[in-house]
């Protein structure tokens, strides 16, 4: 039995890591056997690609680069950790996959989104996760989140026009595929929002078991 790939989404501050942390607890005590994941990394090569991905050391980096280095730290992920997750029969729950470096490089820095297109469908041959949760909440508030718990990497010092063209981006993604992202409010406290995603994932588990 093929499992499940679900992915969280969003822009800065809307807590993908906790929530994630969460859904896979919960899933594991109700008997899943869960993989949880990230992006950039998840093996020891991605994880040295996202040391200077994020470092305040690489703010030179050619947004081209920067879209080159994500996808090779996908074609890692994927064939060490992801891949074999579902061929297991396992939930595989990533923070991140392909829609951000569509969001960031695409929307964001106005990289060709038909470049961006050609070297997924290289990296990933076309795999798509099965649900995408897209946590949104508005820019000032994400990043004052970021603020008061110090978080700070390079895309931290993007200006706020460049976030919210990520947002933008990530929400026409979600218009243009409602069958896989679900927008989910995350303005709320931890526990509505985790309460949320729950109620999602279980719909989306009996659509398809049905």
């Amino acid at each position: 039995m093929k499992g499940f790939f679900i992915s969280f989404e969003g822009i800065e501050g809307t807590g993908k890591s906790t929530q994630a942390s969460l859904l896979a607890e919960y899933l594991q005590q109700h008997g899943r056997t869960v993989v949880r994941t990230r992006e950039p990394g998840g093996t020891a090569i991605s994880l040295k690609i996202r040391e200077l991905l994020l470092s305040l050391d690489s703010r030179e980096m050619d947004p081209v680069t920067e879209l080159l280095l994500y996808n090779a730290a996908r074609v890692q992920h994927i064939r060490e950790v992801i891949d074999p997750a579902l061929a297991r029969g396992e939930i595989v729950i990533c923070d991140r996959f392909s829609d951000s470096t569509l969001a960031y490089q695409g929307y964001g820095r106005g990289i060709d989104r038909t470049m961006i297109h050609t070297l997924d469908a290289l990296a990933t041959k076309g795999m798509r996760p099965d649900l995408t949760l897209l946590l949104d909440i508005d820019v000032e508030t994400g990043l004052k989140r970021n603020r008061e718990i110090s978080k700070r990497d390079r895309l931290e010092l993007e200006d706020v026009a460049f976030h919210e063209k990520v947002r933008a981006g990530f929400l026409e993604m979600a218009e243009g595929e409602p069958d896989r992202i679900r927008i989910i409010d995350c303005s709320g406290s931890i526990e509505s929002t985790h309460r949320n995603i729950i109620k999602t994932v279980g719909a989306f588990f009996d659509q398809r078991t049905t």
